[in-house]
């Protein structure tokens, strides 16, 4: 079953999409930059068969959580303020997510991470984004998280969090004084997907997690959303 969020384009706005500069991992030419978990708690490998479709990235990891990153592609990294507008997708499934024996759920976000602006013992300033909870309840077909954002705004958009300091009163992560959410994205040196939502912190937990189809789309002027006279973020869900 497929179930996704549709949009009536208006000819400007697909005219803006077809200029994307879109890339996309499907793991079939190697992991191009991305790599998982791996140590004394399990290991990541690309499969051959069983993506969506082919080949996909696996973990089988147990840890506090598993994280999906890289720092050497550059379609991923760099300055995305240089456009006006960015769709970020992966497709992922959960074959099992366990905590002592009980099924559970965990966090699955997007962080975009800025070393250069990182300061009070933070290894990185970065703006990261929760699509959604993920299981192997609700997620043991591929499902496909997606969220699309104006990389110039000052401001956090709505959905997204920081990290990079601590808000005295609450304890929550938030970006630093003086650090916005565009210059976070106006020089990212690692993006990740993650189960290790900032401000949270879990037990020992086994995961097996696949991903697939990681995918980044720089849109130009003119931008998708200045046609549609959004704001902020656009996050949708697909499952097959």
């Amino acid at each position: 079953m497929l179930i996704q969020r549709a949009f009536l384009l208006s000819p400007m706005l697909a005219c803006g999409i077809a200029a994307a500069q879109t890339t996309v991992v499907d793991f079939s030419n190697d992991a191009e930059g991305w790599s998982g978990p791996a140590g004394i708690g399990g290991a990541t490998a690309i499969e051959p068969t069983g993506g969506n479709d082919g080949e996909y990235l696996r973990t089988q990891f147990n840890d506090f959580g598993v994280t999906f990153a890289n720092d050497t592609n550059q379609a991923f990294l760099g300055d995305y303020t240089s456009v006006d507008e960015v769709t970020i997708s992966i497709d992922v499934q959960v074959e099992f997510l366990n905590f002592f024996g009980q099924d559970v759920s965990r966090p699955w976000l997007v962080e975009l991470r800025d070393f250069d602006t990182a300061q009070g013992g933070f290894p990185y300033t970065s703006a990261w984004f929760l699509f959604d909870n993920i299981s192997q309840a609700d997620n043991a077909g591929w499902t496909t998280y997606s969220v699309t954002f104006d990389p110039t705004s000052s401001d956090l958009p709505a959905g997204w969090g920081g990290f990079g300091a601590e808000d005295p009163d609450t304890f929550e992560p938030t970006l630093p004084a003086g650090v916005g959410f565009n210059d976070v994205l106006s020089g990212v040196d690692q993006i990740a997907f993650t189960t290790l939502q900032p401000g949270f912190f879990f037990g020992f937990t086994d995961h097996t997690i696949g991903i697939d189809n990681v995918t980044i789309s720089r849109v130009p002027t003119p931008s998708a959303l200045a046609v549609l006279g959004l704001a902020g973020i656009v996050g949708t869900r697909r499952r097959r």
